[in-house]
């Protein structure tokens, strides 16, 4: 099984802790992950430029845009499971991450079926993140696994909370089970 982990915080802190924890227990059951950090790409903004619509739902998952985007588009259509985290600013998932899923345009129709789960940390309430992710999966016709979420405000702080440690290892269990 290949699942993808893309991390849509700026920092390295909590979000991309939850996401490494879970593809540590992920791996532990012979699953092969790789994980996207989104402040290391460059992921230009969508120009609503509509080229990578043409061929419907056929289309080849190309983008007129010269970026990381078409180097990360065969790995997620090349996955069986993907992963989105985020953490949540002002109740809702960062730009990093909504500008990257603005990008999937020109796949969408390829991660159709595909399973997703999410993860979200915030300082004092996730509000929407999850949802947003959830929502975003509805639109692609993807399979809702689950998410994890938890509070903390220092990077580091949500691996004391032992309860989201233990559901995130429940939903890595649960993303092989499904592969």
């Amino acid at each position: 099984m290949k699942v993808v982990a893309v991390c849509g915080s700026h920092r390295k802190g909590n979000t991309e802790w939850m996401l490494n924890k879970l593809a540590e227990r992920l791996k532990e059951n012979g699953a092969e992950v790789e994980m996207i950090l989104l402040r290391k790409a460059d992921v230009k903004m969508c120009l609503a430029c509509l080229k990578c619509e043409e061929g419907g739902r056929k289309r080849p998952g190309i983008c007129q845009i010269k970026d990381d985007m078409n180097a990360i588009y065969p790995k997620l259509m090349a996955a069986d499971c993907l992963v989105f985290g985020t953490p949540a600013y002002f109740d809702l998932m960062t730009g990093l991450l909504k500008n990257f899923l603005d990008r999937t345009c020109a796949i969408w129709p390829h991660l159709r079926g595909k399973p997703l789960a999410g993860v979200a940390v915030a300082e004092e309430g996730i509000g929407q993140a999850v949802a947003n992710i959830k929502t975003y999966g509805d639109l692609c016709g993807m399979k809702w696994v689950g998410s994890v979420s938890g509070l903390a405000k220092n990077p580091g702080d949500i691996a004391n909370d032992k309860n989201v440690t233990r559901r995130l290892l429940k939903l890595a269990d649960k993303i092989t089970d499904i592969g």
